[in-house]
């Protein structure tokens, strides 16, 4: 992730503690970004008003957008003095994940900012929560912000996957790393490089009477190590600070992120779609509600977000 000049929070009115706006202020307070705050409002009555005129409808669409408008001026005024320039944006929109993107690409938002809750396993099924769109779609780093505080000389988790050869894990794995890094240095945190590797395949030593589950953990550990330290070594971070955990990525990173008491998880997030995000998910989405803390989670260099300004 670039410095971070631009930030983009998304407002929720269900947010009562106002999480997501009080971190991005914080964040903007040491950077000296921008931000927008950004609300979608929408109402599906006012669409099925038949009894109305196309210009009726339009015209209560912009009262209420109006309305929302004062109300997010009025919950700005408090941190008017805490940031160089904060200004709210409110859209009517029925799709807020979509929105969200098409201002990040319109106007080049370096992050995007937002309150993340506990997710229904059922509703999850049914309608994918905005969170996973972001995390899969938008094309700039998505923070999603939880409860927990930044202390000064916290802890941030970056998790890489130091052994993949493919050019552009390579490349995010540099990403969260320098991110971690920039992020370090704005909260005065400690930093942990954390890498997981897979458990032994317990059917290979049932079908394969030969096979050595113990040599085969070992070999691979030592692989994953190997990997991660020359990781460490060239970004500088000392060996004591380099985490190997076994297990899958979604819990491994959950329980030492909550072992570390962390304050913040920076990963990668390949934007997985279709089938494939409907069954499989990715490693962000599925560790959220496993921690409580905040999670950013960064795009491979190049990625294309589904999402165009001319879809409506």
């Amino acid at each position: 992730m670039k410095e971070v000049n631009k930030i983009l929070v998304v407002i929720e009115p269900s947010d009562e503690q106002l999480k997501a706006l009080k971190r991005a202020v914080a964040l903007a307070n040491k950077t000296g970004a921008s931000v927008t705050a950004y609300l979608a409002v929408y109402d599906f009555s006012y669409e099925m008003t038949t009894m109305l005129s196309a210009e009726e409808r339009e015209l209560m669409r912009r009262c209420m957008v109006e309305e929302r408008t004062q109300w997010l001026e009025d919950v700005l005024e408090p941190y008017a003095n805490e940031v160089s320039v904060i200004r709210p944006l409110v859209e009517w929109h029925n799709r807020p994940f979509e929105a969200v993107i098409k201002q990040v690409i319109q106007y080049n938002y370096d992050l995007v900012v937002k309150a993340t809750h506990e997710h229904s396993i059922l509703r999850s099924v049914i309608f994918t929560p905005t969170d996973w769109h972001l995390l899969r779609k938008c094309p700039c780093s998505v923070l999603l912000v939880k409860e927990h505080d930044w202390p000064t000389n916290g802890t941030i988790l970056a998790a890489i996957n130091s052994v993949s050869q493919e050019q552009q894990h390579i490349d995010l794995n540099n990403n969260i790393i320098s991110t971690a890094q920039y992020m370090q240095s704005l909260l005065e945190a400690k930093l942990k490089l954390l890498n997981c590797f897979p458990g032994s395949a317990v059917s290979l030593a049932v079908e394969i009477p030969e096979f050595d589950p113990t040599a085969y953990r070992q070999a691979i550990r030592q692989h994953h190590l190997t990997s991660t330290l020359k990781y460490a070594q060239a970004f500088e971070i000392d060996e004591d600070n380099c985490i190997l955990a076994e297990g899958l990525p979604e819990d491994t990173i959950s329980r030492q992120a909550n072992e570390l008491d962390a304050e913040l998880i920076v990963l990668g997030t390949i934007g997985r779609s279709g089938i494939s995000a409907a069954l499989l998910g990715n490693t962000a989405e599925h560790l959220l509600d496993g921690v409580n803390c905040d999670v950013l989670a960064l795009k491979p260099y190049g990625f294309q977000s589904p999402v165009t300004l001319n879809k409506r």
